[in-house]
């Protein structure tokens, strides 16, 4: 099977287009739980926040134009879940269910199992989310839970779903500890 789309790392010159695909999102979506749209400086700020961190970001290009981006975070800010890593990913609205998504979640499994991560979490916005959730059960994550009605958004009720999925043996390995720098995200 042919890729659909190009898959590279982000760069500062990419937000333009990443805020731009997320405005949609936080407008009309309940993927994300934000309902103010942040600005190109706000989402540059994450940008820079996430990298300098040594988490990866990733966008996917079809014919030069960035269709979607990825990301990896801290999950949680507590230290002991440092090698714990949440997935994002978005997609320009319209081109959904075209491989993109399978993409970026693969290039960004394969990014953090290089690195010091032995764990990933997917939190989706709304249970009814059925390509999100097909995207990350087919790249190996397993249903954990539905925290119902936990957001309200576009005057509805809106579930998280979270996923989850091993990296690099997950729990049977130890985490890579000569890698501090990217291991230990701010507490």
């Amino acid at each position: 099977m042919t890729d659909f789309c190009r898959v590279r790392p982000a760069t500062a010159q990419d937000i333009t287009a990443i805020a731009q695909i997320y405005a949609w999102h936080v407008l009309h979506g309940i993927a994300t739980f934000e309902e103010i749209v942040p600005d190109r400086e706000q989402m540059l700020e994450r940008f820079v926040h996430i990298t300098t961190q040594g988490y990866p970001y990733i966008v996917a290009e079809k014919d030069g134009e960035i269709i979607g981006y990825a990301y990896a975070s801290s999950f949680r800010p507590r230290v002991a879940y440092r090698y714990t890593v949440e997935n994002a990913i978005y997609l320009r609205h319209d081109l959904g269910r075209m491989g993109a998504g399978s993409q970026l979640l693969a290039e960004l499994i394969r990014l953090c199992e290089a690195g010091p991560w032995r764990q990933m979490i997917a939190v989706i916005g709304n249970s009814a989310n059925a390509a999100s959730i097909a995207v990350h059960r087919k790249a190996g994550f397993e249903m954990i839970g539905t925290l119902a009605a936990t957001g309200f958004k576009h005057g509805q009720w809106v579930d998280t779903v979270l996923m989850q999925r091993a990296l690099s043996g997950g729990a049977q390995t130890l985490p890579n500890t000569a890698d501090t720098a990217t291991s230990s995200p701010a507490s």
